[in-house]
């Protein structure tokens, strides 16, 4: 038997055990992998340096290694989704409808695990811990493959969230890590029919088109963050300087910051400059369209590929348009799916954006970095689903869930 197949075996038979178990049972293991995550946070972050050395020496860009980074504030923060998870109602054993039929037949539509999920995703050592806390609280078991520059830091997370699940009723086995990081051993997971009832890779966009593309079982996509924010003629100039600035600067290597600012041109002939002038305080290059770069001489050419791309990083694409409407074709152009803001104090242009932009997250008046698990008050996050079937948006506990029927009868026959 082959390594990755023999891991999600122990997942598989162990899945079963949790999915049984009371939500009592599961929410005290939660709250022990939180207590444990604390109190190993000097272990976890001494194994997070040797991840984080390595990259530097590698040359590895500084938004990606910002994404490896653990800090004692991140490990509170993860601690911290856990608890948030306990004060949830349980996402599985739920009656979400029930129908009586004529014939007397009563019919119960019940929420359930998956079963076992498998992810695959890049550096970020937090969705270890959002994995592995999601599938206690919805019962499941999960199947993780980190990158190679994380192992130091995925296997230290583990080793402590098992040790404290040691201590309940729960089996370990429902935590699995595949500790070699090989792209043979990731196109193996691809391929577990069987063993494996949903896959969600998380990372760049080479990654979740290559698990898209070569997965025979089902993909959950998470996506690419191409993020627009839209100022109209009609924005509050703080209140959008605010929001642009937060949702480009705050944490640049994230899926939800913006890449792309799109400007009313009335709105950038007054306000552009000074907008840019304190983007660039805080260390942002740009580059635009031609009536951008006439309006400030630090704006760069943009080209083709600036409108596509995910920069995580301190960089931004500047374009002026004439309308909304403009403004809409170039997101429905370039845009990726994920979130999208306006900045308008005007109903009718936010009522239209609603309407026909296209995204997992539309935002009137407010940054595009609230598209997350944690603030949009699922605790944990297993991943941002731009795909329209399942899930779309953060994914929660109920994006790992499904359902089954269950029917009553007195005897009824057909």
């Amino acid at each position: 038997m082959e390594y990755v197949e023999s891991i999600a075996k122990k997942a598989k038979k162990a899945a079963p055990t949790i999915a049984r178990t009371t939500l009592e049972k599961r929410n005290d293991a939660l709250l022990l992998l939180a207590e444990a995550l604390q109190a190993k946070k000097e272990y976890l972050l001494d194994e997070n340096l040797q991840d984080v050395t390595a990259a530097k020496r590698k040359g590895t860009a500084q938004p990606l290694i910002d994404r490896l980074l653990l800090t004692e504030e991140r490990i509170d923060d993860m601690a911290e989704g856990m608890r948030q998870l306990v004060a949830l109602a349980d996402p599985i054993n739920q009656v979400l409808e029930t129908k009586e039929r004529p014939n007397g037949l009563l019919i119960e539509k019940r929420a359930v695990p998956f079963g076992v999920f498998g992810m695959i995703y890049e550096a970020r050592p937090n969705v270890t811990v959002d994995a592995c806390a999601l599938a206690i609280k919805t019962g499941n078991g999960v199947v993780l493959r980190g990158s190679g520059s994380a192992m130091h830091s995925n296997k230290a997370i583990v080793s402590v969230l098992k040790e404290a699940l040691s201590q309940t009723s729960i089996h370990t086995d429902i935590i699995q890590l595949i500790e070699n990081p090989s792209r043979e051993e990731a196109n193996r997971l691809m391929k577990l029919k069987g063993d494996i009832d949903v896959l969600i890779p998380r990372g760049g966009a080479s990654l979740i088109q290559t698990v898209v593309n070569e997965a025979t079982i089902p993909v959950i996509e998470t996506g690419v963050g191409n993020c627009h924010v839209y100022l109209s003629n009609a924005a509050n100039v703080d209140l959008a300087t605010a929001i642009v600035v937060n949702a480009k600067t705050q944490r640049p290597s994230v899926c939800n910051a913006c890449e792309t600012l799109i400007v009313e041109r009335s709105f950038a002939e007054q306000h552009l400059h000074t907008l840019v002038e304190t983007l660039r305080q805080k260390g942002v290059q740009l580059v635009g369209d031609k009536t951008a770069q006439a309006l400030h001489t630090q704006i760069g050419v943009a080209t083709e590929e600036d409108w596509q791309k995910e920069y995580l990083d301190l960089f931004l694409a500047v374009r002026c348009v004439d309308g909304i409407e403009e403004a809409v074709a170039h997101i429905e152009k370039y845009g990726t799916n994920h979130s999208e803001a306006i900045v308008t104090e005007d109903e009718k242009e936010r009522d239209f954006f609603f309407q026909a932009v296209d995204a997992a997250v539309l935002y009137h008046n407010a940054s595009t970095r609230f598209t997350d698990g944690f603030e949009f008050g699922f605790g944990a996050e297993i991943g941002i689903s731009t795909q329209k079937l399942h899930a779309r948006g953060p994914m929660g506990l109920h994006a790992l869930t499904t359902y089954k029927y269950t029917v009553k009868g007195t005897g009824q026959i057909k």
